[in-house]
């Protein structure tokens, strides 16, 4: 699947108002099958589907009827996806909260399957047809790749609001698929806050920091937000304007972080043939007092998304692998040596080894790694969480035409330069 984002453009105010009413009408038709099921003991999805039709016909609820019928069912979709997600949880006894379902409060998009729009033939608008009559719309991308794609193709069409506009998002059914030459490299990174990422061969990458660049500009522009808000009555039209300016602020941050995590993932994976990463819980390290600020500018998860995604496209092989002990043992001889946060050099003791504490760590990560798949390439472990070395949360990609490729990459390690100050990879 592959997902092709336009800006909407060139529409009146009463037309972005229809599309707004459209997704307001999704908000409630999602958080009525929330409802349904929290009532009904024992409800399942073809009962939301049913839902749907029957709030259609109910005549307390005549805005329901003008939103398109697949739109009330992708809404009721939505639902059951939160329902069944806290399913899940519960069977699997996840630690700590499941997931049960809430109810949205500012929702910010409507998605539609196959009918409700239309497309031009030159895939430069589109004219939304269902009860809202929201009209016809521009199609702004950076690229018009929509004309090579068949309306066939075109599973799911989703309008989003944003800080800056609305969007059209179109979800195409097509396989996408990359050549990777193989490059003959293995690396393994480790995360950091001062570097972003540090290889196994020594190479760092910048931290952008892009929420601390702007945090100057957002702290003002939230100050004059605060001065603006009335409490107990009825917000001014500069305080909306004031709060537009504060969103735009951090969308754009978030638009940086992203555009910075694809970037970085596709060099990676384009000049690697095994990457190998320590499987952070971020969601636990964001909890610090001090550093959660920092650890949420970073973006590391969206950065391992992005990794595993383009590992999946090139058919490259990339693994996530516990980081216990990585920074606190040696590279070289395996010695503990016992490091606060704030020591940058990691100094062995028993085989004298000085290296940076995320180069040391870099190369325990990919030792980790080359030990996993060679475990894996002689079939000796399986896709389990007992293993000494666990997938975390990546999936493991092996090109049946690659196998001996990376077979002779895991008896080679890093490079012949590498292999004498390292000289085992494989337990």
């Amino acid at each position: 699947m592959l997902v092709v984002e336009a800006k909407l453009k060139n529409g009146t105010p009463q037309q972005y108002q229809k599309l707004d009413e459209a997704i307001k009408t999704s908000q409630f038709v999602r958080n009525t099958c929330v409802r349904y099921w929290m009532d009904n003991k024992g409800t399942t999805r073809n009962d939301l589907q049913k839902l749907c039709s029957q709030l259609a016909k109910n005549q307390n609820t005549p805005w329901a009827t003008k939103l398109n019928s697949q739109a009330r069912q992708s809404a009721a979709d939505r639902a059951w996806q939160s329902i069944n997600r806290f399913y899940q949880n519960c069977c699997a006894k996840t630690p700590g909260k499941k997931g049960f379902p809430r109810f949205k409060k500012n929702s910010r998009s409507v998605e539609y399957k196959l009918t409700g729009y239309k497309l031009s033939d030159d895939r430069r608008k589109i004219k939304f047809t269902d009860g809202f009559k929201a009209g016809e719309f521009d199609l702004w991308c950076s690229q018009r790749t929509l004309v090579y794609y068949s309306e066939q193709q075109i599973r799911r069409v989703r309008v989003v609001r944003r800080a800056d506009g609305y969007y059209c998002q179109f979800l195409i059914d097509v396989e996408r698929q990359e050549n990777h030459e193989p490059t003959g490299q293995v690396t393994g990174i480790d995360l950091g806050l001062k570097e972003f990422y540090t290889d196994a061969q020594g190479n760092t990458v910048d931290n952008p920091r892009y929420l601390r660049k702007s945090e100057k500009r957002l702290k003002k522009a939230q100050r004059r937000l605060s001065k603006r808000f009335r409490k107990g009555s009825r917000q001014s039209n500069n305080y909306h304007k004031q709060r537009v300016k504060v969103a735009k602020l951090h969308l754009k941050v978030s638009r940086q972080r992203k555009d910075r995590a694809i970037k970085d993932a596709l060099a990676l994976v384009q000049s690697n043939d095994l990457v190998v990463y320590e499987a952070l819980k971020v969601r636990n390290l964001v909890k610090n007092r001090k550093l959660g600020l920092s650890i949420s500018d970073a973006s590391w998860s969206q950065f391992t998304e992005w990794l595993n995604y383009f590992a999946k496209i090139y058919r490259i092989v990339c693994i996530a692998v516990p980081p216990h002990f990585t920074t606190q043992d040696c590279s070289v001889c395996s010695t503990r040596v016992q490091k606060s946060l704030s020591t940058r050099t990691h100094q062995c003791p028993n085989c004298k080894t000085v290296l940076d504490r995320d180069h040391n760590a870099a190369i325990n990560i990919l030792k980790k790694g080359l030990k996993y798949l060679g475990e894996h390439l002689n079939g000796s472990v399986g896709h389990t969480q007992t293993d000494s070395i666990a997938l975390g949360e990546s999936d493991l990609w092996v090109v049946n035409g690659n196998i001996d490729n990376l077979s002779r990459l895991v008896e080679q390690g890093i490079s012949s330069s590498d292999t004498e100050r390292i000289p085992h990879y494989i337990a």
